[in-house]
């Protein structure tokens, strides 16, 4: 067993080649097998497991693109002394890892592999994650911030006591009453969720308190309010503060007295019920505004919690991505994505204004959009750094950066400037071949070298390297 414990399969039909990666392979401290043919490769396989294969696409009993597109869930590099962009293009959208010309440099043959291996780690990681976090509660992260708001809501939900809920749009504050019900001694009731901002203000009693026939136009019958119908669980009031002073002074009188009659009836109605609230605005600044009553706020406010913003706990970001990719594809019915280690760390250094609501769009966004297995820094471009609301987290990290040299900085610059160009042209080659003043050609030998992934092109065939 080799002392990284990682296993290689070659697939080559030329004996040199195999000899030469496995004798380099082993070299490295990597378990290594080679085969010459598809039927012993796909023997092997299916008889051992290998954590990458490096396979020829010219093999004498099969075309490797065909073998190659049954290897899912395979982490897979593609090798062939007869490559063209084109043949690149096929192999990546059927999955490999990456693409090596012959005759290989063997540097870089050790230098993908570890790369791959990387990714395949942070791959399996991310799935054993995403079934973790499936079976767990849905307020994800270990971040100091969501620790400490997870004990505090622990400690609160067994209590009677009712709590306000302040945070950003987006921050999760509904996830966080739920969690609260779940755990507090009413998970047995119903828990009920008003909008109050959602609401029109005519309306907002008859659907809070209920109303009886005849108590306005269109009221054909009695109806149970929310409160009644969270009766003996929990009442969720989301955005408290949209709330009219009138309806403010009725939820008052319902919170101190839990007893108030439907609207245009007279019999008093009693509820058991806890109420959770939660709001986006400082209701301190709301009260000295004349916005909000101040004891209505005391009444709610016995115990508070603050959900944090995403910006302040960025260490949660890759667990929160890790489940909205297992989420949507399970949801599209189709493989996860990987997410390129260079994208994970822009999507940490985002702003995130949007909270984690907007990284579970661009997420969904990302696994519909991008046609690859991986989403790489391109993809992001337009989405985090493009629209001016966020750090431009790549080129900041460029400028801080310790390069070895000024040729190692300058194809740093170069290939951060084509991923941006890229993708404000929609991964159109043509169109950023000649925004940037290049020959396609040209273009696509930068992205290779720079190892760029070709998406789509608009412009015709790509050239032949």
């Amino acid at each position: 067993m080799s002392e990284r414990g990682e296993r290689i399969l070659i697939v080559d039909d030329e004996a040199g080649i195999r000899s030469t990666l496995a004798s380099i392979l082993e070299d490295e401290g990597y378990g290594v097998a080679a085969v010459g043919t598809a039927a012993e490769a796909t023997a092997r396989l299916g008889a051992e497991a290998f954590d990458a294969v490096l396979l020829d696409l010219w093999l004498p009993d099969r075309d490797g693109l065909e073998l190659l597109s049954e290897l899912e869930g395979q982490t897979v590099i593609v090798i062939s002394g007869h490559g063209t962009v084109d043949t690149a293009v096929k192999a990546t959208r059927l999955g490999a890892y990456d693409f090596l010309e012959k005759p290989l440099s063997l540097s870089r043959v050790v230098v993908t592999v570890q790369n791959a291996l990387e990714r395949g780690r942070l791959a399996r990681e991310l799935r054993q994650l995403s079934d973790r976090l499936a079976r767990a509660e849905p307020l994800l992260g270990s971040s100091p911030q969501m620790q400490r708001l997870k004990a505090e809501l622990t400690t609160a939900a067994r209590s009677e006591s009712r709590i306000l809920i302040l945070g950003e749009n987006g921050t999760g504050k509904e996830l966080v009453a739920r969690q609260i019900h779940r755990l507090s001694g009413r998970r047995q009731g119903p828990f009920v969720e008003v909008n109050c901002a959602a609401i029109p203000e005519d309306l907002i009693e008859s659907e809070l308190f209920g109303h009886v026939r005849g108590a306005f136009t269109g009221a054909a019958g009695d109806r149970p309010g929310r409160f009644e119908q969270a009766d003996g669980g929990t009442l969720f009031l989301d955005e408290i503060a949209d709330m009219s002073w009138k309806t403010q002074a009725r939820v008052l009188r319902a919170l101190q007295e839990q007893r108030f009659e439907r609207v245009g009836g007279t019999s008093t109605i009693r509820v058991d019920v806890r109420v959770l609230a939660a709001t986006n605005k400082d209701l301190e600044e709301e009260i000295r505004q004349g916005r909000f009553r101040e004891d209505l706020y005391f009444r709610l406010a016995v115990i508070p919690l603050r959900v944090p913003p995403l910006r302040e706990r960025a260490e949660d970001v890759p667990v929160l991505v890790a489940h909205f990719v297992a989420l949507f594809a399970h949801e599209l019915k189709q493989r996860p994505k990987g997410v390129d280690r260079e994208a994970l760390r822009l999507l940490e250094e985002y702003a995130w204004p949007g909270n984690v609501r907007e990284l579970r769009n661009l997420v969904e966004r990302m696994m519909i959009m991008v046609p690859g297995g991986t989403i790489l820094p391109a993809h992001l471009s337009a989405a985090i750094r493009g629209d001016g609301s966020a750090r431009d987290g790549g080129a900041r990290a460029l400028w801080d950066a310790d390069f070895p040299s000024l040729r190692d900085a300058r194809g740093a610059f170069e290939k951060h400037f084509i991923e941006r160009k890229l993708a404000e042209l929609d991964g159109n080659v043509s169109r950023t071949a000649q925004a940037l003043g290049l020959e396609r050609s040209n273009l696509y030998r930068k992205m290779r070298a720079h190892g760029i992934a070709v998406e789509r092109d608009g412009g015709g065939d790509p050239p032949h390297l």
